[in-house]
Parts: C-alpha cells; sequence; structure tokens
C-alpha cells in the first residue's frame, strides 16, 4: 500500500492549526518507524516550491512537488483533477483535496465552522468550503474528524456514520522553550510580572473582543495587574478591538495598554518561544466561538499551564469552561484561576494528565490502521 498524503498548508506563510495538524502526524509517524513499526509507504504531496532543498524534504519521506503554484494547484482539485496524487490511498489532511478517481480518498474534515458560525467567515471562504465540503462527501470513503463533535455534525448534513472516523489530535509537538529568547520578548512588550495568554489566529471567530473586554473586567478583581499577552498571526476581519494589525507590542486600543495591565498584541513567536510563553504565563485564555478541537489548551496542558476555555474537543473535561458569549462568566473564570490556587492545582492536574493521554504517536497510530483498512 502507498499513500499520497496531501499536505499543501505546510506551504501557506501561515499554516495554522492544519498545518500544525501536518507537521504533528508527520512526527508522529516518525515515532513509529523509528520503534519498528510496520508504516506504510508515504509520499507527501504538495505545490512547487522556489525553496532549495524543498522544506518538506526534511520529514525524511519522499515528496512529490507538482510543478503549479499552490492557488493554481487548489484550484485544479476543486475542478475535480487528480494531479499530483498517485498512491493506492489518497488522504488531504483539508477540505483542499484531489479527486479520489480511481483510489482510495480520505479527507480531513477539521470543523464546519462555515455553517455553524457563518458570521465568522468571509462570504469567498464561505462558498468555497462548502462546495470542497460537497464534493470530499460525494467522493470521499473516509472522512476523518478531529472529535465526536465534529463527526456529529457531519453525520448531520446526511453523510453515514460508518464513513466518519474520530481521530484526535496530539498536543506533543512544541519543542522545548527558549527562555532567554521569551524573556526578550516580554520585555519588549513591557511584560515583567504575571501574565494571562491567548493563542490563535486574529480573526472573529476567535472571539477575542469579548476575551480583552472579560480580560478588562477581571483587572479590578486581581492583586496586582497581570497582562494579557494575545499570540498569534493577523486573518481576516481583525478580531480584536480596533481591528486585524498586528502592531508589535502595542496596547490593544481600547484594552488599556500594558502598565494598567491590559491586552497586548506579540503576533506570530517561533514555537520555543511559545513554549516559554506557555511555562510563564499564570494561565491560558482560549474562548472561540467554535473550534473542531482546539490546539492550544493541550499545548498549555502539556506545560503545566491551567487553562480557561470554551467547551472545545480538546479539553476533555480539564479546563474551566465558560460560555464563549458571556464576558461576565469569562471575567469570573479568570479571576478564579489567578487568584485560587486549590484551583489551579485541580486544573494543571487534569491538564496533564489529558496531554499525556494525546500524543501524536497516538494519532499516528490511528491513521495507519485507517490506511490499512482501505486495502
Amino acid at each position: 500500500m502507498e499513500v499520497s498524503l496531501v499536505v499543501e498548508q505546510l506551504r501557506r506563510t501561515v499554516p495554522g492549526g492544519i498545518g500544525t495538524y501536518c507537521s504533528g502526524l508527520l512526527a508522529g509517524l516518525g515515532t513509529l518507524v523509528a520503534e519498528g513499526t510496520a508504516v506504510p509507504a508515504v509520499e507527501l504531496v504538495a505545490s512547487a516550491t522556489r525553496e532549495r532543498p524543498d522544506p518538506l524534504t526534511s520529514w525524511g519521506l519522499p515528496v512529490h512537488a507538482v510543478g503549479l503554484a499552490g492557488p493554481v494547484l487548489t484550484r485544479l482539485w476543486d475542478r475535480g483533477s487528480t494531479a499530483g496524487v498517485r498512491g493506492s490511498v489518497v488522504h488531504a489532511s483539508s477540505l483542499a483535496a484531489p479527486s479520489g478517481r480511481g483510489r482510495a480518498l480520505v479527507v480531513t474534515v477539521h470543523d464546519l465552522g462555515w455553517r455553524q458560525v457563518p458570521d465568522a467567515y468571509p462570504r469567498r471562504g464561505r462558498r468555497w468550503h462548502e462546495a470542497a465540503f460537497a464534493r470530499a462527501r460525494a467522493q470521499a470513503r473516509r472522512l476523518v474528524v478531529p472529535s465526536v463533535a465534529v463527526a456529529d455534525a457531519v453525520v448531520a448534513t446526511g453523510v453515514d456514520a460508518a464513513r466518519v472516523v474520530v481521530v484526535e489530535h496530539g498536543g506533543d509537538h512544541l519543542p522545548p522553550p527558549d527562555h532567554v529568547a521569551t524573556a526578550a520578548l516580554l520585555q519588549r512588550l513591557g511584560v515583567t510580572g504575571s501574565f494571562m495568554l491567548a493563542v490563535g489566529t486574529l480573526e472573529p471567530r476567535k472571539n477575542l473582543v469579548r476575551l480583552v473586554e472579560a480580560h478588562r473586567r477581571a483587572q479590578d478583581h486581581l492583586p496586582e495587574p497581570c497582562p494579557l499577552v494575545i499570540v498569534g498571526p493577523s486573518g481576516w476581519g481583525g478580531g480584536v478591538p480596533g481591528g486585524g494589525g498586528v502592531p508589535g507590542g502595542d496596547g490593544v486600543p481600547g484594552g488599556g495598554g500594558v502598565p494598567g495591565g491590559g491586552a497586548v498584541l506579540a503576533g506570530a513567536v517561533p514555537a520555543p518561544v511559545l513554549a516559554g510563553l506557555y511555562h510563564r504565563a499564570c494561565l491560558l485564555a482560549y474562548v472561540p466561538l467554535l473550534e473542531g478541537f482546539g490546539l492550544p489548551p493541550l499545548e498549555a496542558m502539556s506545560a503545566g499551564t491551567p487553562v480557561v476555555s470554551s467547551p472545545v474537543p480538546s479539553t476533555g473535561g480539564a479546563a474551566l469552561e465558560v460560555d464563549p458569549t458571556d464576558v461576565a462568566a469569562i471575567a469570573a473564570a479568570l479571576v478564579t484561576v489567578a487568584t485560587d490556587d486549590r484551583a489551579r492545582g485541580d486544573l494543571v492536574a487534569a491538564g496533564q494528565r489529558r496531554a499525556a493521554a494525546r500524543t501524536w504517536r497516538a494519532s499516528a497510530e490511528e491513521h495507519v490502521a485507517l490506511w490499512a483498512s482501505l486495502q
């Protein structure tokens, strides 16, 4: 059996959560190979790159770089092309999937957000997702989803439940923290003491407007100022008060600035610095309107950081959950976790148990079993 694994998201400037899924899965496959576990032959499929050597070769797997730019290749796939795929099993890591003609096609569906929270998506994005999902429903032998919640949503669209396979993500993909670089970043941002952390692309679905307001309200109930450091690249439509830019350390407009315990935008940071921020933060605040899984809570739990979160699948009940539309409830949860040592300790212990149970090795093993079932 040969598997063509479509990892086009790793060509993107901002790979996002799907990119983390791709790299985590590849790391997990590498672990299985190192352990001597039987793994099918996997070839990575993506668009052309000008970089030499091709960054994808770092995974130690054959790479089929189709001689087309990413947008062109995706449009061809949208029109039913099989460009780039040669394996008997084709696994697309997102809805950007080639045709499955003559092969066993697997498509990972991360969520149905464009349907469930349509206002959080641009109109063009909603149209593309709907059309791509329709193709996946029609052609894929299996639809992989990261949680039972997404499985239920997919089945509700009319897909036979037997075609939907739940494979949760791992949370052990971050490298060791770079404490020196992390300290330098915080100094540049003007953060000198305890701080809360928010992680995610700056876009409406991440609900940062409500989070920033909840954080502002919480300040009056804390013994000392505790800024909110927001980490992540700028996405569509902004998502923070005052717009979508990442001003490289300026206080969020309307957030009060760091001296008063307000919010500060850090932009995207390297993985070792993100790991360092998780280790130093007093808590992670993660309150998106919808997530198919939600990687940041697992990342925080792996670092021993307590989590305040909306009910996303990744937490497994190990976070202090809040209604993402209730600013007062979010504020109260932030105060509880920041000031109640017993609550913090319970959350840290629960989070570490949850993180230990969800590794990319386990996820890769489940992917391999799925591919084998399609022979």
